[in-house]
């Protein structure tokens, strides 16, 4: 499938085959195209909890809306960002970089992102968007669905997946085999409504 099909035919599903399992192989490489997804100075701060525990996925559903897609996908990914990432070590996101580059871009990182918390959460928030666009796309070419989320209790999913208090939600990515094709397109703006040439 090339990229213009995955886009043309990727749409938001909600009913799914809760009996379809994916393979290991499967998930680990929709994972691996994932972690391809770019983020600013190569921070990597986006984490994917993969919730595939039937318990937890009930009581994920509770506090989303009682929506069941998230217990009847294939898989549940909560995409969450690690607040925190750009002062972990960061020499290793330039590990491989040439030595010059690595000088310059490693001090950058903290001088752009210390102290200043709405940088580090907007950054987060749109590494995970970014993210979820990759894992819907290649999902799509792997011959599955998906619905992107945010209909849940931030808080609440924070507790039962004992994150981190220096990560936080994002939104969740359902996977799976849809049970019945989603509905028509319920109405696209017009391109010159949404599309604006320099200035508004």
């Amino acid at each position: 499938m090339n990229v213009n099909t995955a886009i043309e035919t990727r749409r938001s599903v909600k009913s799914f085959d809760p009996h379809h399992k994916m393979t290991q192989a499967e998930i680990d490489q929709l994972m691996s195209l994932a972690m391809l997804s770019p983020t600013a100075f190569n921070i990597q701060n986006w984490r994917f909890v993969l919730v595939t525990d039937a318990v937890l996925r009930h009581q994920i559903r509770s506090v989303s809306w009682n929506q069941a897609q998230v217990e009847e996908a294939s898989l549940l990914i909560v995409l969450t960002a690690d607040l925190k990432a750009w002062e972990k070590q960061p020499e290793r996101y330039w590990k491989n970089a040439p030595k010059a580059a690595s000088d310059i871009l490693v001090p950058m990182i903290g001088h752009y992102y210390a102290n200043n918390e709405q940088l580090q959460r907007d950054e987060g928030m749109r590494s995970c968007g970014m993210a979820a666009m990759t894992i819907m796309l290649a999902a799509k070419e792997m011959g599955y669905d998906t619905c992107p989320m945010d209909g849940f209790d931030f808080d609440a999913v924070g507790k039962l997946l004992n994150l981190p208090a220096d990560h936080t939600p994002a939104m969740f990515v359902v996977v799976g085999k849809a049970l019945k094709e989603a509905q028509p397109r319920s109405g696209q703006l017009a391109m010159n409504e949404v599309v604006i040439s320099n200035t508004f």
